[in-house]
């Protein structure tokens, strides 16, 4: 086999890679010294900044295959016959933590989905859990600030979370989902992926429908106690990780069966709470899960730093027949998504492989910029319309309008008949069994103990007591034991 030469960044042979130039024997090192300098610069420089949040993550290349016949419901191409196959690529992450935090915590599943579709990519951004915490985007940068590494002290503070909380009683739902048995999942593998958000589909008539995505495991649901969690955190901080990559690598690949809930829009505006509320869900017996296909992991990534840390996804890649939906928090990541990529990545992100289109039709006037790859060639013409056969418009929108109405300005949500912040908090717990239960309250009362003010732990019990009154009872009590050790 013939030796291959090492070169600089330039090309040029490198003649010594194990020793710098110096002055002399054991003098100092040589400004000169190209090799070394490049070297040390482009290792400063191999990281880029991590996410503010979602910043720990883990991904996969795989594909997704339909298996029932959607089209009465969307045109999108890459769902249009049973047995079509798409590739895709997905991270999961966890939320609040760095990037050098443990696997196996109490927080929320990144669950995001790219499909490198025929008609360019379409990435669907969600959670393992279906509902959030707050269901306006203006309060996301205060909420992720109560979550994370407190300025001064640089860890997560109990009172600002409880805090937030306190002053949040739309969050309930979800505590109730984090602090429940399925707030530590076990692996990603063995864990529900959902859209969260509603989305809108458009068929080939034209006709809208409101749609929710639910990726249900085919490995079934496994989660993990505090206790469980806490000893594995301590014994293998990257266990997610490990568990995906070595699952994948002896060909054990992970899979998830892909169902929609689907609402006629017109009914959309009569539902007896606001259905693009990304603090409620919608109930099964209201709108029933309708199969749609399934997604496989296959393929581990070669570079986790080129491609699961520069992997860029955004809610507003949508593709024909899919399209955005009045849910208040999507429309602010519409922006919010793709805005952190063009900070942590640059404006030419796309353009890197792992979030470049896999169809040869890219075709636009974006140009220049920092690593730009795509800049045309010398007559091609950088403003439209032009006279020189540019790339333009179809003309085609990609999903139907949404119809608007009523005065601008800042607008609390409108009151439905159970449109409250704890009717389905209180659903969700009296589904719960008793075990369940008591393993909920256990977990919230480790928390909410911890809070040196008084009147933030009875804020938040309140919120639990007009969920459900055993509930926050239940609560209210071990709290009190907790406080009073």
């Amino acid at each position: 086999m013939t030796q291959r030469v090492l070169t600089t960044e330039s090309g040029a042979p490198v003649a010594d890679n194990q020793n710098s130039a110096t002055a002399g024997v054991g003098g100092p090192i040589l400004l000169q010294d190209q090799h070394l300098l490049e070297k040390l610069a482009r290792f400063n420089r191999e990281r880029i900044p991590e996410r503010v949040v979602h910043a720990r993550g883990s991904g996969a290349y795989g594909y997704f295959e339909v298996t029932d016949d959607v089209t009465g419901f969307t045109r999108a191409d890459f769902l249009s016959a049973v047995g079509k196959r798409t590739e895709t690529f997905i991270r999961f992450s966890t939320v609040a933590d760095s990037l050098g935090g443990a696997d196996a915590v109490r927080d929320p599943r990144g669950f995001a989905l790219k499909f490198y579709t025929d008609e360019g990519n379409y990435d669907l951004v969600g959670n393992n859990t279906p509902v959030f915490f707050i269901k306006d985007p203006i309060k996301f940068p205060d909420f992720i600030h109560s979550q994370k590494r407190d300025p001064f002290t640089g860890r997560q503070e109990p009172d600002s979370v409880w805090d937030f909380w306190a002053h949040a009683p739309e969050a309930t739902h979800q505590v109730t989902w984090l602090m429940g048995d399925r707030g530590i999942p076990a692996s990603y593998r063995h864990m529900n992926g959902y859209g969260s958000h509603t989305y809108q589909w458009t068929n080939a008539e034209g006709e809208a429908f409101f749609v929710k995505y639910h990726f249900k495991t085919n490995q079934g649901v496994r989660s993990l106690s505090s206790e469980q969690a806490a000893e594995l955190a301590g014994r293998d901080g990257n266990s997610h990780q490990t568990d995906l990559l070595q699952a994948i690598e002896r060909g054990v690949h992970p899979s998830w069966t892909l169902y929609v809930q689907v609402m006629p829009a017109g009914e959309a505006a009569v539902y007896r709470f606001n259905p693009f509320d990304l603090t409620k869900v919608w109930p099964h017996s209201d709108y029933p899960l309708q199969r749609v296909g399934r997604l496989v992991l296959d393929r581990n990534p070669d570079n986790v730093f080129a491609e699961v840390e520069q992997a860029a996804f955004s809610p507003n890649n949508f593709v024909p027949g899919i399209g955005p939906s009045p849910d208040k928090m999507l429309q602010g990541r519409l922006f919010a998504y793709a805005d952190a990529h063009r900070y942590r990545l640059g404006v030419n992100h796309t353009q890197l492989p792992v979030n470049a289109p896999r169809t040869a039709g890219v075709d636009n006037y974006g140009r220049d910029g920092l690593h730009a790859t795509r800049n045309g060639a010398r007559h091609d013409k950088n403003y439209e319309p032009n006279s020189y056969a540019g790339p333009a418009q179809t003309g085609a929108a990609l999903s139907a309008p949404l119809a608007i109405h009523g005065w601008t300005g800042t607008h609390e949500a409108p009151a439905h008949t159970k449109d409250d912040d704890f009717f389905q908090a209180g659903e969700l717990y009296r589904l719960m069994s008793e075990d369940e239960k008591g393993r909920l309250v256990a977990n919230i009362a480790g928390g909410l103990s911890q809070v040196t003010r008084d009147d933030v732990i009875e804020r938040n019990l309140a919120h639990f007591h007009a969920a459900d009154a055993d509930y926050g009872k239940r609560v209210e009590e071990a709290v009190r034991a907790l406080r009073e050790d």
